[in-house]
């Protein structure tokens, strides 16, 4: 059920790596063609966990199914953009920086913690939760704080600053200085790197401050949704978080890998937002998950390959729960060499986000003016 909270609205978005099956996650069981098209890699009629008109969640999605029966679940059908590249890296990158057409430079939600906090008066309005810093948090002079393991980042007290900075951001030099070129990379890893160091340091007290009776699984996104709870909790004033998932390459043997990686993404968005509503603190969160491409229409007889419409999810007491969008047409004549056709620009689902949710213009965020979908409660 939507709530109206005055609280500064908070966002956390889980980014589903690899290539998520939307075929699989939210499955048109009603559909005869999607049991022709995978004779092998399907679930069960018997297992789908049905919603409505036909469509259910995969079997190992039973905490968001009660969630989406609660209201507090958006699922936003058939999202993506025109000529998918179907590459790993080129897909993301259009996801990150909102330019489909060239090689963007800024992220979306660089520009966003710009808006936010426009004077960098706080270093952890942004927080980065994994071991590299994801390109959609980059923009010039916009500090984020990035951390691998929270619980154990504090007690690197054996490493100099330096040191720190180097195992925070090496990675993201050797992921990013490809594409972007080595300068761009150099000149954002001055002062912004700097801060970034500082904003950690400062999170590193957070699990001290921490006490829930919810006991999180000890898996990755677990983890990491652990770590966000307890910055959120510790009232640091941190605005926009993003951590990712994966991987969900599931090219081989993928009924079980895919089930078992819903399966820990379930149980720890359930975990993470029972930790928050035990704090009273989960009225001005909302999380959002998205993947760079969805899978083929047609199996490969173990697994699916890349392809192109996906499907992304809004989750949070501030969301207007249900269904948006159409899911994409399966028949044979409407697909795109094998794929689903996506039917909503990425840029849309951004601009419900940016302007309903974080209140913020929309335009110069996602490099334009689209059409949103309502998923978000006013």
């Amino acid at each position: 059920m939507a709530l109206k909270t005055q609280k500064d609205p908070v966002i956390v978005v889980l980014q589903l790596s690899g290539g998520n099956d939307y075929l699989n996650t939210v499955v048109p069981y009603e559909v005869p063609l999607y049991r022709d098209y995978r004779p092998t890699v399907n679930v069960g009629e018997d297992e789908v966990l049905a919603v409505d008109d036909g469509i259910g969640f995969h079997p190992a999605m039973e905490p968001i199914r009660q969630m989406y029966a609660d209201g507090d679940v958006a699922v936003i059908h058939g999202v993506g953009y025109e000529n998918s590249p179907r590459s790993h890296f080129r897909s993301m990158d259009i996801w990150h920086t909102c330019e489909p057409d060239k090689l963007g430079t800024e992220g979306w939600l660089g520009r966003v913690i710009r808006e936010i906090d426009p004077r960098k008066e706080n270093v952890v309005t942004a927080v980065s939760m994994g071991p590299s810093l994801y390109r959609a948090l980059v923009a010039p002079d916009v500090p984020v704080a990035t951390v691998e393991n929270l619980d154990s980042y504090g007690m690197l007290t054996d490493l100099s600053p330096e040191e720190k900075l180097n195992r925070v951001l090496g990675r993201y030099k050797r992921m990013y200085t490809p594409a972007i070129g080595s300068g761009a990379v150099m000149d954002y890893l001055g002062q912004t790197g700097l801060d970034a160091l500082k904003g950690a340091d400062i999170l590193s007290a957070a699990p001290q401050r921490y006490s829930s009776t919810v006991e999180y699984e000890n898996t990755p996104i677990g983890r990491k949704l652990k770590s966000i709870a307890q910055v959120h909790l510790a009232g640091l004033g941190s605005r926009v978080f993003y951590c990712d998932h994966g991987s969900f390459d599931t090219h081989a043997d993928q009924l079980g890998a895919h089930g078992k990686l819903w399966k820990d993404v379930s149980s720890a968005i359930r975990d993470f937002f029972d930790d928050l509503e035990e704090h009273d603190a989960a009225d001005n969160v909302t999380m959002f998950l998205f993947s760079e491409f969805g899978r083929r229409v047609y199996d490969n007889g173990s697994g699916t390959d890349h392809g192109a419409g996906g499907v992304c999810l809004a989750i949070g007491k501030g969301v207007r729960g249900g269904q948006y969008g159409q899911y994409p047409s399966m028949k044979s004549a409407d697909l795109d060499q094998g794929d689903l056709v996506p039917g909503m620009d990425f840029r849309s689902v951004y601009t419900t986000l940016v302007e309903d949710w974080l209140g913020l213009d929309p335009v110069p965020i996602v490099g334009g003016t689209f059409e949103k979908p309502e998923f978000i409660a006013k």
